[in-house]
């Protein structure tokens, strides 16, 4: 069974690159030059969980935001793991104590909050909920705009078509692939992004790699 998953992602990522290579020369060549499409995907034990972890990583470095969070997590009961209910017994001075901001400890209170009162869907929930959908939903918990939920679709869900416009790295990466001299605007994302629908989620990561590499 497990082989049988396998082969599905390799042939969605063959079915997806050869759409990319017709679709769009500039983006082709970047695919070209970058290689095999390795997204370092991040599976969701819960919205909840993974919400959590990305409101305790904003605008910190990966090594002090992994401490963070960590020591959040330890706040729990190690067999059961972070839970709303549990979230919102603990005091302020246990969380601040983990090394959260004020902003962000109200913020882990308000997911946990919006997560009982059913505004944070269930995984089975979220699994049939279209990509705007959830961006609606999820986007009502403080602290958490657009981009956070796009990173969670694209790495957490699998969404296929997912192109986050407003994404530093992402508009880098194009203005790599198009030899622009300036950034692109958001509007010149979108127009592109419907050459690249319905995999726009792999175009976002070959635009990432291109940042990173080819600048």
């Amino acid at each position: 069974m497990a082989k049988k998953s396998q082969d599905k992602s390799v042939h969605d990522a063959r079915r997806a690159l050869g759409h990319l290579r017709r679709a769009d020369p500039r983006l082709a060549a970047v695919i070209g030059k970058i290689g095999p499409y390795r997204p370092a995907m991040r599976p969701m034990k819960s919205p909840f969980d993974s919400l959590l972890r990305a409101i305790t990583y904003q605008q910190l470095s990966g090594k002090a935001a992994a401490t963070i969070h960590g020591r959040v997590v330890a706040l729990f009961p190690e067999d059961i793991g972070p839970h709303p209910e549990a979230l919102l017994e603990l005091p302020d001075h246990a969380l601040r104590g983990a090394g959260l901001s004020r902003n962000k400890l109200l913020a882990l209170r308000d997911l946990a909050s919006h997560t009982l009162n059913g505004t944070v869907p269930d995984r089975r929930q979220l699994a049939r909920m279209s990509d705007a959908e959830i961006i609606e939903r999820l986007t009502q918990v403080r602290g958490v705009g657009r981009w956070t939920v796009e990173m969670l679709l694209i790495f957490s869900l699998g969404r296929p078509d997912v192109l986050p416009v407003t994404d530093l790295g992402v508009r880098k990466g194009f203005q790599v692939a198009y030899g622009m001299k300036r950034l692109p605007a958001h509007s010149t994302l979108e127009r592109a992004g419907r050459l690249w629908s319905p995999h726009r989620s792999v175009a976002a990561w070959y635009l990432w790699r291109a940042a990173d590499t080819l600048i």
